[in-house]
């Protein structure tokens, strides 16, 4: 009987942590579908600003087209999605947040606030750094391979599958800072190790580089270099709001033989 009670004693708190879990996902839901209707009023005017910077490269006479009768319609849907993400992101951000802080000691806690703002600026600072900096060399180099019998035809689909895919990406790989720094905070990490397994980072940035943007060297260089700059940034985030060491206190008995 002791052990039954005790077994029940156990699955509570897991059954309260996916309770937890389920009301920050709800939370999130609300965020993004409030975000998506606030957004759909300007749908137009999000993907003319989505495609800006491949108009900008793109010669006269030269647009988009959509190949499939209903293709516009959902193109305008995605935009609308993605933006409502965008906006509803400090919410996503705080609330994955606040559900890891019940395993935080009160002083780490105190960090939150502070933890989310920087989440949200550095998320938003990605994506920007995707769409002003990368966008406009990257379509710069694809819309270079069109010849006089060989003329690009990029479609709405396409362009959003590919433009949002980058943003995301960029806006999530430049969260890297934060992450190790509170990763540090909490003694997980140290800057020992980070620059120890340095070389090591290096090599896993230019693998997800790869990975995560399409097959060409230009586009995997420019997210892979701030990357290993994001890198650096850490490990002095690390060296300044890490966890330190207590220096070891002397035992009683040497002190005792010391002073005899």
């Amino acid at each position: 009987m002791a052990d039954l009670e005790t077994e029940t004693e156990d699955k509570i708190p897991f059954t309260a942590h996916l309770e937890e879990l389920r009301k920050r996902l709800i939370t999130c839901f609300v965020a993004v579908g409030i975000g998506f209707a606030l957004s759909y009023g300007f749908k137009e005017k999000l993907f003319e600003i989505l495609t800006q910077p491949l108009i900008s490269v793109m010669k006269e006479g030269e647009t988009l087209i959509y190949t499939g009768l209903p293709e516009a319609f959902f193109t305008f849907l995605k935009v609308s999605f993605l933006s409502g993400l965008m906006v509803a992101s400090p919410v996503i951000i705080y609330q994955f947040w606040m559900f890891v802080a019940p395993g935080l000691y009160d002083r780490e806690k105190r960090l939150m606030i502070p933890i989310v703002f920087l989440s949200s600026i550095f998320f938003v600072g990605g994506a920007l750094f995707g769409y002003f900096i990368v966008f406009p060399f990257g379509f710069q180099f694809f819309m270079g391979f069109a010849t006089e019998t060989i003329r690009p035809m990029p479609s709405m689909k396409e362009y959003l599958s590919f433009s949002a895919k980058l943003l995301l990406a960029f806006g999530l790989v430049f969260e890297l800072p934060l992450v190790l720094t509170f990763l540090a905070r909490l003694g997980i990490v140290s800057v020992a190790f980070l620059k120890k397994n340095r070389k090591y980072a290096i090599l896993l940035f230019f693998v997800g580089a790869a990975i995560l943007t399409p097959p060409d060297v230009v586009t995997q260089i420019m997210m892979a270099v701030p990357l290993m700059v994001l890198y650096e940034i850490s490990i002095v985030g690390a060296r300044i709001f890490g966890k330190q060491k207590k220096a070891p206190q002397p035992d009683a008995e040497t002190e005792g033989a010391g002073e005899r």
